[in-house]
């Protein structure tokens, strides 16, 4: 029970502040004009300047684990290539698959992780080894997909995806960050301060948006896909590998990274990445309502199964 209670303070407040967005909008205080602003503004700056912030935190010469941080890398890419292989071979509508893709494996990893752990072990753990490996190709792997799954249907030029990784301003605070991480030297209070700030307007503004942007007639049509993503992401890819993590001999604090990179909600940022690549963004801001519901007991279902055969 009291797993319970903490996935759901842990979601629900999410799943509440998009419900807030969606009221707010219907108001008029969140007009479609402020929710382009937002998301041109979280997709550039504050989301960017997370990323930065959790890279940069990393102790990568002190905590680096080889074996640890190969496995979040190889379940990581193997939970994106699954899913993209299946959306393009069963997928009709073409145009949402690089939105499906994308809700089928990006986690809240960075977002929620360390709060995860933190409540269980009363540290952060392994939750650094676990964004090393995973958030960077989480977001290399989003624009490489939103842009060759374009809505318009065309397939672009290597050399286009190849200026818009290098200049996309999500990737761009990933590799500042790492590279930050590994100078000796530590970031100045007020700058950390200034950042921190900026970062925290990124969750709360990507919700309200999807919330007040949200298309109810548009979601309907989009809930196949939706629900197979939403399975994929809450069940579906810990039940793949989180038993090959316990065969490997993952455990305890191990295991909860593990988890969240696996079974944690669609990430907000997905639906600002999408929107500001051309996507429609229905069935990501879906997927995030959903995957933030259902996480509650299927992340607390895992939990119970782990610490009842003796591997927490």
């Amino acid at each position: 029970m009291e797993d319970l209670i903490f996935s759901l303070n842990a979601t629900l407040p999410v799943f509440l502040l998009m419900v807030a967005g969606g009221v707010l909008g219907r108001l008029g205080f969140l007009p479609a004009a402020f929710c382009k602003a937002a998301d041109r503004l979280t997709f550039t700056v504050t989301l960017p300047v997370m990323l930065f912030l959790d890279m940069a935190g990393l102790d990568i010469r002190r905590d680096f684990e080889p074996k640890f941080v190969l496995f979040c890398a190889g379940a990581t890419l193997a939970g994106i290539l699954a899913p993209w292989a299946l959306a393009r071979a069963l997928r009709r509508d073409k145009a949402v698959v690089g939105e499906f893709v994308q809700a089928a494996y990006r986690s809240s990893a960075a977002i929620r992780g360390v709060a995860f752990i933190q409540n269980i072990y009363g540290s952060s753990g392994m939750a650094p080894l676990m964004i090393l490996g995973s958030v960077p190709l989480f977001n290399i792997f989003a624009v490489l997909i939103l842009m060759i799954e374009s809505p318009q249907h065309q397939t672009p030029r290597p050399a286009r995806v190849l200026r818009g990784v290098l200049t996309n301003p999500i990737l761009l605070g990933i590799v500042a960050g790492t590279v930050f991480s590994l100078l000796p030297v530590q970031m100045p209070a007020i700058a950390e301060k200034t950042l921190t700030s900026l970062s925290s307007l990124t969750t709360p503004l990507a919700l309200l948006s999807i919330g007040a942007s949200f298309k109810g007639a548009s979601a309907i049509r989009r809930a196949g896909p939706t629900l197979a993503a939403a399975f994929i992401k809450t069940v579906g890819l810990s039940l793949v590998f989180i038993p090959c993590a316990v065969a490997l001999g993952f455990r305890q604090q191990e295991l909860v990274a593990l988890l969240i990179m696996l079974g944690s909600p669609t990430t907000p940022s997905a639906y600002v990445m999408a929107r500001n690549m051309g996507h429609e963004g229905v069935l990501t801001a879906s997927a995030v309502a959903l995957t933030t519901l259902l996480s509650a007991l299927t992340l607390t279902g895992w939990i119970f199964v782990l610490r009842s055969g003796g591997w927490l």
